[in-house]
């Protein structure tokens, strides 16, 4: 197995101890923000590291930034679920109008999730 792809899953499993570390939240998107950006370092265009970074940016409400490392995954030909949900939710947090983001939401329905990213956190309490 490739080093990056076992980073990679490295890092999923990280991400989800976020959940069970709610008091060390920051400490550990920052640990997710630094290995995923080792990792486009190596290899820019990996699809999985700019899903699952635009997915730690959106948890953290940087929703600029996340959208852009998500465009660049959708630019790059992505078809991850998870990009579609994850540009879909990000756009929802910005206020962008429905239409923008439904295309998406529609678009994931016949995708599959690449075992290797995870979908931001979404509270639809908040919209």
């Amino acid at each position: 197995m490739n080093t990056i792809t076992q980073r990679l899953k490295n890092v999923k499993k990280l991400q989800a101890k976020r959940w069970d570390n709610e008091d060390h939240w920051d400490q550990i998107n920052d640990l997710l923000i630094k290995e995923l950006d080792e990792i486009l370092l190596i290899e820019p265009q990996n699809t999985s590291a700019l899903v699952s970074i635009g997915a730690v940016y959106s948890d953290m409400g940087e929703n600029e930034t996340a959208l852009s490392y998500l465009e660049k995954a959708l630019k790059l030909g992505s078809e991850d679920k998870n990009l579609f949900i994850n540009l879909s939710i990000v756009m929802v947090y910005m206020e962008k109008h429905p239409e923008e983001y439904h295309e998406y939401l529609e678009t994931a329905e016949d995708k599959a999730e690449d075992p290797l990213t995870f979908k931001a956190y979404f509270d639809p309490q908040s919209h």
